[in-house]
């Protein structure tokens, strides 16, 4: 038998006694490492890195108890009818008599934890340009100054951030000090990477700089809940009125303020008031990995495709089965989120991320979802919203989209052209020469029309003149070894481009 505990003993669900022990064991080394970094930190880190660490422990010694598979493919059911209501449904309720009073209640919080290393780009995500120059986050404060001067309400805007994104994050928001939108920041924890093999820290020390910054990681938007009630953030709104937090991530830019959501929240009786609405909306091909709500031991449930079993994968995928996807926006209730943690209910399934660092070492991130927690509410609800706000931004193929004529800007808001006759979004794939957004930015000379495009792949060394027209079906490839330059004023309609062309100037 092995004398040491590996990651596939703890999923398996057959610990022996033995290996019990080990977990004990595993558990006090872990403790006396946690201690050791503390002593490390000065003053007021070492106050942070205790609360962090807190969490961390509760987290860590529910994945050594983990007990095999999170769920059981045969105990799953579909939701209850009533349980998720069409979106037009909601509307049917109309506009609040009082919207200011409503919005009173409400604050936007945004999920600004990431990075925008996979589009190339250093530093937050939200500092990415992708319209007319203005970034996420000048979209994000563009749509709530709007909504506080168009009702005159007082709607302040939540930024969550990690501590990757936080000190940048914070330069950028004196831009923002004559807006109308009150901007308060609280920080995600800094949660250890474990070792994949022996289960314990690599970080020698607290410091997050040079060769040790791989050795920390934010513990996904699941912590949230944690993170929000330590900072004293959620107390504070709670004193000013605020009943309900919208939540979403930064990058989605069809995640507005929805006025009908809201009030059909406000409008119930508060013995019967949703503490935790999701909004989902319609899988297509192209959403075939996102989560989706289940009926489990008669509580709704989200069901992520690292849950699911592998003989099972293919069915979860389909789009037959499981109809519909978490888009992560979300409406949860302040009072609802300070009495679970209070409590301690709020039972996050595990997501273990593994990862291979630069050298090779191999190292576990436990990792929560904040859309896990609505198993743990009262009276929750999933809301089937229209495609329109789900619209996010995670590739360059995804930027293309938004940076063009498909759709209009509005008060920070993004709508799809009413020029456009087809209400669905075109589907469009970029190959690698795209990927980074300089890349992508220096292969068109301005964004091509694209109002009447249903699909759009191009791969290898293209390049885009001005003023270029896309309809139907368009597939340029160019070969390695083979350039094509699309010139300017060209119109290709259900068009296959292959092989070398190019337009050169003489």
């Amino acid at each position: 038998m092995s004398l040491r505990l590996t990651v596939d003993d703890l999923t398996s669900g057959n610990m022996t006694e033995f290996q019990e022990k080990l977990v004990k064991q595993h558990e006090d080394s872990m403790h006396r490492e946690l201690e050791s970094l503390v002593a490390t930190a000065d003053k007021t880190d070492a106050e942070i890195c205790k609360k962090d660490f807190e969490g961390f422990k509760k987290l860590f010694h529910r994945f050594l108890q983990h007990k095999g598979p999170a769920v059981e493919w045969a105990r799953i059911n579909r939701p209850p009818e009533d349980s998720i209501q069409p979106y037009e449904k909601i509307k049917l309720r109309g506009l609040p008599d009082d919207i200011a009073a409503c919005l009173n209640k409400l604050a936007v919080v945004k999920l600004n934890g990431g990075l925008g290393t996979s589009m190339g780009c250093k530093g937050p995500k939200s500092l990415i340009s992708v319209r007319n120059e203005n970034t996420f986050l000048d979209l994000t404060v563009q749509q709530i100054e709007h909504l506080n001067k168009a009702f005159n309400a007082n709607v302040p805007l939540v930024l969550m951030n990690s501590f990757n994104t936080d000190e940048e994050t914070k330069k950028i928001l004196q831009k923002y000090k004559h807006h109308r939108v009150t901007i308060h920041t609280f920080n995600q924890s800094r949660y250890p990477r474990i070792n994949k093999e022996s289960l314990l820290p690599i970080a020698k020390t607290m410091q997050v700089n040079g060769e040790n910054v791989e050795a920390w990681y934010p513990p996904g938007h699941g912590d949230i809940y944690t993170s929000f009630y330590n900072s004293g953030l959620l107390d504070k709104l709670i004193a000013e009125g605020k009943e309900y937090i919208f939540v979403s991530n930064i990058d989605n830019l069809g995640a507005t303020v929805d006025l009908f959501i809201l009030h059909h929240l406000m409008s119930q009786p508060a013995d019967r008031r949703s503490e935790f609405v999701m909004e989902v909306t319609d899988k297509t091909r192209a959403d075939v990995k996102g989560g989706t709500l289940i009926q489990y031991d008669n509580h709704l449930r989200l069901l992520e495709i690292a849950q699911v079993p592998k003989a099972h994968v293919d069915e979860f995928k389909s789009v037959t089965k499981f109809k519909i996807f978490n888009t992560n926006n979300l409406w949860i209730s302040l009072p609802a989120i300070k009495r679970l943690h209070e409590k301690n209910a709020m039972d996050l399934e595990i997501i273990v991320n593994p990862k291979t660092l630069d050298g090779g070492l191999n190292v576990i991130q436990l990792e929560t979802a904040v859309g896990a927690a609505i198993k743990s509410f009262d009276n929750v609800l999933g809301v089937n919203v229209p495609r329109s706000r789900f619209l996010p931004v995670k590739t360059s193929s995804d930027l293309l989209l938004v940076m063009s004529n498909l759709y209009s800007l509005d008060n920070g808001s993004l709508t799809m052209s009413r020029l456009r006759e087809f209400p669905s979004t075109p589907h469009v794939k970029l190959g690698s020469s795209f990927t980074k957004v300089q890349q992508f930015l220096a292969r068109f000379e301005n964004i091509p029309d694209m109002l009447e495009l249903d699909h759009l792949t191009v791969s290898g060394d293209v390049t885009f003149g001005k003023n270029v027209s896309l309809k139907g079906t368009v597939i340029i490839i160019a070969n390695h070894g083979d350039r094509i330059d699309i010139p300017a004023g060209a119109m290709l309609e259900n068009k296959i481009v292959s092989g070398n062309l190019r337009i050169l100037d003489h």
